[in-house]
């Protein structure tokens, strides 16, 4: 109607039209106004002010309630000085005086007789004295002691909540500070009063941040009972699985992590780390496993067997032994123990049943043979002599029942121990084995504290120190030492069979049946063929059923469930093809998904380079990636951006091809290749390659302006070109009639009539045909101007056919293309007129689609 207003129907169809074409316009963005009471019905209203007003009284009752019973009046005795001070003044009441008043007695108005018997130095005196009563300050001289418990009971849960939040807001500030120890301080105080997931969380970043992995992981377990799927809590324990070596353990919570949030770089990059460092363990787990023979002899002999695999989520201590170390450890005093022996690991021993003994005194041990022995390069049994002050490499001493020489290697390296600690470690190993287990002890001790100081990470090292040392703690007799040694060994590495065993005889010996008998069944799950493990069993279960009755089972603590991978009675069952098929296909899995993360960790680094102007390293990264997924097209954009900002043009221009290749229609890579052509002095190729990058999308201004540039550049090019060629010189001459036609040969005079009959004696006889032709040496932007402006006012009128024709030949010139991309605006503005006014005309030889066809190659 041509009408100004508002169509609700036309913008509704428009804004889901462009909806279709651009999701993220802002035109399809509106100001949604606040809402008032016109916005909501009556009912809604009135049920929006009376939740308001409940709100209110509510709100009014909890100050009041809590005015009436302040939360520190019950806690002033127990409150922490203020974070930071140095001093404080004690919360007592009797520290200040007390103005001794008597409202009994009234003081009458002085006389001025009176005032004259007044004595001021006596009053100030006095006035002196009360100030001086005050007690002085107390100063702290270290580090306040908090207390990490608060008693909450008398408290509501609304108190509660809210000084358990005071609490741990005072934990944030000290976090904040990096003052971790205050930190952890106030979170145990939140989390005495009221346990929340946020407390345990910051908790556990803090113990981590102190390098406290056993508390931190405990913090951990606490979140994830409370909340079995939290992201903070997985990841933190997965750092501390990591710090710990339990690397499957902690790539499982990453993945978990990973699931509930896909682009968390952090768990990503931990992941990365990870699995490399899974991949570099293979092969070393793939080279342990040997084979070796055992025989059954009468002496009391610790039995050695395969190691277990690292790999494997549970216990057992890694072979890498000192050769003197493999034969009997543990029994160097030939005495009989009633719970079995508690010889240390040997270097290389992963044993699953050492020296036990049962109730009945039969020996059970096992010994490697001597052919063994030879070929590990261990030696006879039988030294006693001690290692203090020996540096040499051999060690010769006595045994008491005969004297026999041997050299021990105490310099043999042990697993991953630095030679320093692998010394203390041989030393320990051989002063146990010759009974001197004090020694033996200060030995292991030395290396555990190298190895903390060292900062190494190895938990299969630190697990078997802990273990051998537990089993000199048994030796003396120090039960609760060797529990604590056995606990953390079980931490390191789970269901480890030697610290489970010595730790259930601890037990025994200080008659806590219950958790030995958990004990020996764990150990029987993990390998049912340790004789004392049974022999223990049934001793403890007659005594459990004399003291607690037939129902002793239900006051057993839980016994925990050992996986197949740790059941070494297990493993050498044959795996079914069914097994080997899935576990291929598992692998095959998950070489894609490391070499996903490994890529997407690449791809990050790289473009983090490119953002900081670091181009060489980013083009390292894009080459790994393209190792791990050669057809990825993105990539090689990338690297060539790098190429193109290294100047190094050749290398972009063949990486935007390959990803041209992959990606026919993809404009990055047309436009860089644009670039490297520009660099190359290309400016044809460069010209052709922006064009398809505004056919493809016309709002780029970077190629309208490149466009533009390379224009000119290729002007200057053709025009310099133009200058440099040289011009033939051809001689012309007349002659009369065809007297000269005679002495030319009949193929040159053929030839030159053919050459005249081109040429026409008038404009009747003109073929539109030969037009690229004539112009094919003299086509250049004004003479396409002319012939357009020719066409369209002189001849369209008259025969409109005939300029169809026209134009239809003369885009085939030679440099036709070239003369095209060159011309003006005012010399394209007279092409697109006449095609215009052409396509309006009715003709039986062409159509308006004909037309169109035909603009496309001119405009």
């Amino acid at each position: 109607s041509g009408e100004e207003g508002i169509y609700p129907h036309l913008i509704k169809f428009c804004e889901g039209h462009l909806e279709k074409l651009n999701p993220k316009s802002r035109a399809l963005r509106k100001e949604i106004p606040v809402a008032t009471e016109a916005s909501f019905s009556k009912d809604e209203w009135n049920q929006i002010m009376d939740d308001l007003r409940t709100w209110a009284e509510e709100t009014k009752k909890s100050e009041t309630l809590l005015k009436q019973e302040p939360v520190f009046d019950l806690l002033k005795e127990k409150i922490p000085p203020v974070r930071s001070s140095i001093s404080f003044v004690p919360l007592n009441e009797k520290s200040f005086p007390k103005q001794r008043t008597n409202s009994s007695k009234h003081v009458l108005p002085r006389d001025y007789q009176e005032w004259d018997k007044f004595d001021v130095e006596e009053e100030c005196n006095k006035v002196d004295g009360v100030l001086k009563i005050d007690p002085p300050a107390i100063l702290n001289t270290g580090h306040p002691n908090i207390k990490r418990a608060v008693d909450a009971s008398l408290l509501s849960q609304q108190e509660k909540f809210l000084l358990a939040s005071r609490e741990k807001d005072k934990g944030n500030e000290a976090f904040r500070a990096n003052d971790y120890k205050e930190a952890i301080a106030y979170y145990s105080r939140s989390l005495s009063i009221l346990p929340t997931v946020s407390a345990y969380n910051n908790r556990a970043q803090a113990e981590i941040n102190l390098q406290h992995w056993h508390n931190a992981m405990r913090d951990c377990q606490q979140v994830l009972e409370l909340e079995p799927r939290n992201k903070k809590a997985l990841l933190r324990r997965a750092t501390v699985h990591n710090h710990m070596g339990n690397f499957q353990m902690a790539s499982e919570d990453l993945r978990m992590v990973l699931q509930e949030e896909p682009n968390n770089a952090t768990a990503i990059q931990l992941l990365s780390k990870i699995e490399r460092k899974l991949s570099d363990c293979l092969p070393e787990q793939q080279s342990k496993g040997k084979k070796i023979l055992i025989e059954e002899l009468e002496e009391q002999e610790e039995q050695r067997a395969c190691p277990v695999q690292p790999s494997q989520p549970v216990g057992g201590e890694e072979s890498s032994a000192a050769p003197a170390e493999r034969g009997d450890m543990g029994n160097a005093q030939k005495k009989p123990h009633s719970r079995g022996d508690g010889g240390p690991h040997s270097e290389s021993s992963n044993s699953h049943h050492g020296h036990w003994r049962g109730k009945g005194g039969t020996s059970d041990k096992y010994k490697v043979t001597e052919e063994s022995k030879v070929a590990n390069g261990s030696s006879k049994r039988g030294s006693t002599a001690s290692v203090q002050g020996d540096k040499r490499s051999g060690v010769k001493g006595a045994t008491g029942g005969g004297k026999a020489e041997e050299s021990v290697n105490l310099d043999a390296p042990c697993g991953a121990l630095p030679p320093h600690l692998s010394r203390l470690k041989n030393e320990g190993n051989l002063l146990f084995k010759n009974g001197q287990f004090a020694d033996a002890l200060e030995k292991y001790s030395q290396a555990i504290q190298g190895y903390t100081d060292s900062g190494i990470d190895s938990p299969e090292d630190l697990c078997i120190l802990y273990s051998n040392r537990a089993a000199c703690y048994l030796k003396d007799g120090n039960s609760q030492d060797c529990i604590q040694d056995c606990t953390r060994a079980l931490e390191l590495q789970p269901f480890s069979l030697k610290p489970l065993l010595r730790r259930a005889m601890a037990y025994e010996s200080l008659e806590r049946y219950k958790k030995a008998y958990v004990d020996y069944k764990t150990v029987l799950q993990i390998d049912i063929s340790v004789q004392a493990a049974h022999d223990s069993v049934n001793r403890i279960t007659r005594l459990l059923i004399e003291q607690d009755g037939p129902e002793w089972r239900e006051k057993l603590p839980d016994i925990p469930m050992v996986p197949l991978s740790a059941q070494q009675h297990r493993r050498e069952e044959p795996p079914s093809e069914e097994v080997l098929q899935a576990r291929a296909e598992k692998a095959t899995r998950d070489a894609e998904r490391r070499a996903e993360i490994h890529f997407s960790a690449f791809k990050q680094e790289g473009n983090d380079f490119v953002k900081n102007g670091q181009y060489q390293e980013a083009l390292g990264k894009y080459t790994e990636c393209l190792k791990l997924k050669p057809k990825e097209c993105a990539i090689y954009t990338n690297r060539a951006l790098c190429y193109l900002k290294l100047e190094r043009f050749m290398e972009a221009k063949k990486d935007c091809d390959t990803a041209l290749e992959l990606e026919p229609g993809n404009k990055k890579a047309f436009y860089r290749r644009a670039l490297a052509n520009k660099g190359l002095k290309d400016y044809l190729a460069c010209s052709s390659d922006l064009q398809e990058v505004l056919q493809l999308d016309a709002n780029v201004q970077e190629a309208e302006k490149e466009l533009e540039e390379v224009t000119v550049l290729l002007r200057q090019s053709l025009a310099n070109t133009a200058q440099d060629k040289p011009r033939k010189t051809v001689p012309i001459k007349e002659v009369d009639g065809d007297e000269d036609m005679t002495d030319v040969p009949a193929s040159e005079s053929s030839c030159t009539r053919d050459n005249i009959n081109l040429k026409p004696s008038s404009a009747y006889e003109f073929e539109p045909q030969l037009l690229p032709q004539y112009l094919s040496d003299q086509l250049d932007g004004h003479t396409i101007s002319f012939i357009m402006k020719a066409l369209d006012l002189h001849l369209l009128g008259k025969n409109p056919n005939l300029v169809y024709r026209h134009l239809h030949h003369l885009h085939t010139a030679d440099r036709f293309s070239v003369v095209l991309m060159l011309l003006e605006k005012d010399e394209r503005r007279y092409m697109t007129q006449l095609f215009e006014h052409l396509s309006a005309v009715e003709s039986t030889e062409f159509t308006k689609g004909d037309v169109q066809n035909l603009a496309n190659k001119y405009i």
